[in-house]
């Protein structure tokens, strides 16, 4: 088998950049997509000239040997406990579920029926997260003892042409965005071991100012919008995270790492490339960009952002790319259920610290995904550039 086949469940807002890259992809054969709403599928199948299926004839398909799952989040559990007990690899949007058992017991799935199990976020294999790590990896900051991570916005109302879910129980900034910066911090640190925070809402109703037929009503807010914990790796290392969408604007960088011979910047891990950054001790910040590696030249503009906003790398999919190579060749799986499962403990345990203080200890352990090569990353890549 030269390609597997792949089938995309859920064809909203970000069905578009998977539908897309697939293509691009070595080991990929795009397929079909499915949606509850069958006019949206059609219109997704009619651009990328695919078929659309209902979800149950999606699943039963023989010719699809992956299932991509972009559903909402309260959907993701049943979907991807489908397409499992259908005998497909899944790949998941993150988070991996909503609930913390539940994406153990899809890990359980996966591995008692031999099949592979992976979820986004996959930008820490991209070409910025791939040079943090190598220099992790080689030392040069030394040994990691504190570091922080900010993520602050004014949420989705002004972009998202229905923001509802992300103000809902299942949302929030801790479980829409903390996959990204979660997987990339395991990624270089490993796993986290006890979580401390706060949590609050700072606005008790949004008014949505994007376009579509949500403009000019207002989203009740029933999750934590803003949380500040403080993250203790196996490393030893403690990390302060910072998630909101209470703030319209600031001057934090994404990642920071402080060691003892140096300190690192990490790239904003919502994408793929950017541009690192690190110390020798004291000396002045040296820069590495990642536009020269493979899934690190922007290729992207997001059409919701302001013109002036700068191109990104944008290769959602990679990990679909990744999981499916684990497969045909047996390289390593690294965007995998396990670490999504772990970042979704530590998500909920910082959740649960928030509300209710004190120190939550996270029970799951996974090891730190191996290294993936400029070699490894340039084989999974069908087209001719990037």
């Amino acid at each position: 088998m030269n390609k597997l086949g792949v089938g995309v469940v859920g064809c909203g807002n970000i069905s578009t950049i998977y539908l897309r890259n697939i293509p691009n992809f070595r080991d990929l054969r795009l397929v079909a997509c499915a949606d509850l709403r069958p006019e949206v599928a059609r219109d997704q199948a009619g651009l990328f000239g695919i078929e659309a299926l209902t979800i149950e004839a999606l699943l039963a398909r023989p010719d699809i040997q992956i299932v991509v799952n972009l559903t909402t989040p309260n959907a993701h559990f049943a979907v991807s406990h489908a397409a499992l007990t259908a005998g497909k690899h899944v790949f998941g949007e993150k988070p991996i579920t909503v609930e913390a058992a539940d994406a153990a017991a899809l890990v359980s799935e996966a591995a008692q029926r031999g099949l592979k199990l992976g979820c986004a976020p996959d930008t820490f294999l991209g070409g910025g997260g791939r040079t943090a790590r190598e220099l992790i990896d080689a030392g040069r900051i030394g040994k990691v003892l504190y570091g922080t991570c900010f993520l602050m916005s004014h949420g989705m109302e002004h972009w998202h042409p229905d923001p509802t879910f992300f103000f809902k129980p299942g949302g929030g900034p801790i479980l829409d965005m903390g996959p990204y910066y979660l997987a990339a911090l395991i990624n270089l640190l490993g796993s986290v071991t006890h979580v401390q925070g706060r949590a609050s809402s700072g606005f008790a109703t949004r008014l949505v100012s994007s376009k579509g037929p949500m403009n000019g009503k207002t989203i009740a807010v029933e999750t934590p919008t803003t949380v500040m914990a403080l993250l203790h790796f196996e490393t030893g290392a403690d990390i302060v995270f910072t998630m909101s969408w209470d703030v319209w604007k600031h001057g934090h960088a994404p990642i920071e790492l402080y060691g003892t011979e140096g300190s690192l910047r990490v790239p904003d891990p919502n994408f793929f490339g950017g541009v690192v950054q690190y110390t020798e001790k004291g000396s002045d910040w040296i820069s590495l960009a990642a536009d020269d590696r493979a899934f690190g030249k922007p290729n992207w503009r997001s059409p919701n952002w302001a013109d002036h906003m700068p191109s990104q790398a944008n290769y959602r999919c990679l990990g679909v790319a990744e999981l499916a190579s684990s497969v045909l060749h047996g390289t390593p799986h690294r965007a995998s259920g396990a670490l999504a499962s772990h970042a979704l403990e530590v998500m909920h345990a910082t959740l649960k610290a928030g509300v209710e203080g004190g120190e939550i200890a996270v029970q799951s352990r996974v090891d730190r995904p191996a290294a993936m090569s400029e070699t490894d990353a340039l084989a999974l890549w069908a087209a001719e550039t990037f």
